[in-house]
């Protein structure tokens, strides 16, 4: 197939074009390399520098479908800026909608985020726990999720949108490594490993006393390279017409502590911690349930949290 990817530039969205190209796939990547980088784009796919925005500058009837990762989403950037998060994340969205009825491209798959749910009452998330989200990050991407699913209804797009929490790893199995290269860098696992390689002192863990397995929170981790698979499951069971939400979770979850543990097994290091107060805002636990993901893409993680640990810190030492 011909395929649009849009922010594929970016960590998730390169690893994605990595195994689409592997596939035989014609790729193109639009992104605009605000948070992206050119030297991530894989060889064999063509790089288009421009936004979301102007998709209909690239989109032609030759394309089969897009798949669509460009997006702001950094919650506190959200909140202080909103404004950036519903021009680019919204709006662009939409005149990448508008492309592709335009050009008659009707099958999409949405990289969204299991922050539209916000903090649920109970656990593990699923489909049909309420969308609550509570920051503009997540109201943004919720709030596509919906245009996605009218114009599903109403002009026979097929579309998936993939929803999940943290992401990390990295992608060694192409001729290039493919990892986490965020400025400013929020996720834990490289902020750890940047405790290995003496770039940072020592490691802040925020709060230890939830009630939890050892005091810390508890979150959902898939490693790239399986995030990466679902989205290219997914391209092949769109169906015309019908909009499926899939949580993309592991079902169970990771304290902080144990992320800790992983690491400074995989590395060596003593990564030495200390405890902060709790940041507002953050719940004890957040888990996704991958029951849908298991029966209509046939999906389910591989790589436990020792893997995306050994896989960041393999590239890490190679970046």
């Amino acid at each position: 197939m011909k395929l649009l990817v849009t922010g594929g530039a970016g960590y998730i969205g390169s690893v994605v074009t990595a195994l689409l190209l592997a596939d035989g796939h014609d790729v193109v990547v639009l992104d605009d390399l605000s948070t992206g980088h050119a030297d991530a784009v894989p060889a064999g796919a063509e790089l288009v520098r421009a936004r979301v925005h102007d998709a209909a500058d690239v989109l032609d009837p030759s394309f089969d479908a897009v798949l669509h990762f460009a997006a702001k989403s950094l919650v506190g950037e959200s909140v202080a800026r909103p404004e950036l998060y519903w021009e680019n994340n919204v709006v662009g969205s939409l005149a990448l909608l508008d492309a592709m009825r335009g050009a008659g491209v009707r099958r999409l798959v949405f990289s969204s985020t299991a922050a539209t749910y916000g903090e649920p009452d109970t656990m593990p998330i699923t489909e049909d726990t309420p969308p609550r989200p509570t920051n503009p990050y997540g109201m943004t991407k919720l709030t596509v999720d919906m245009a996605i699913a009218a114009e599903c209804a109403a002009h026979e797009l097929g579309a998936f949108s993939l929803r999940y929490f943290n992401v990390a790893g990295a992608h060694l199995g192409g001729a290039v490594p493919l990892g986490e290269r965020h400025d400013p860098e929020t996720h834990l696992i490289p902020n750890l490993l940047k405790v290995a390689t003496g770039e940072n002192p020592e490691a802040k863990l925020f709060g230890s006393d939830y009630p939890t397995r050892d005091g810390t929170c508890v979150r959902d981790y898939i490693h790239v390279t399986d995030l990466a698979d679902a989205h290219v499951r997914a391209l092949t069971r769109i169906t015309p017409g019908r909009h499926e939400i899939c949580n993309l979770g592991s079902g169970s979850g990771f304290t902080v502590r144990e992320v800790l543990a992983a690491v400074r097994a995989v590395t060596g290091h003593p990564i030495p911690a200390a405890d902060h107060p709790r940041r507002p805002g953050d719940p004890p636990t957040l888990i996704a349930s991958n029951a849908r993901a298991r029966e209509l893409l046939e999906w389910t993680p591989v790589r436990d949290i020792t893997a995306m640990a050994a896989d960041a810190w393999a590239f890490a030492q190679k970046a």
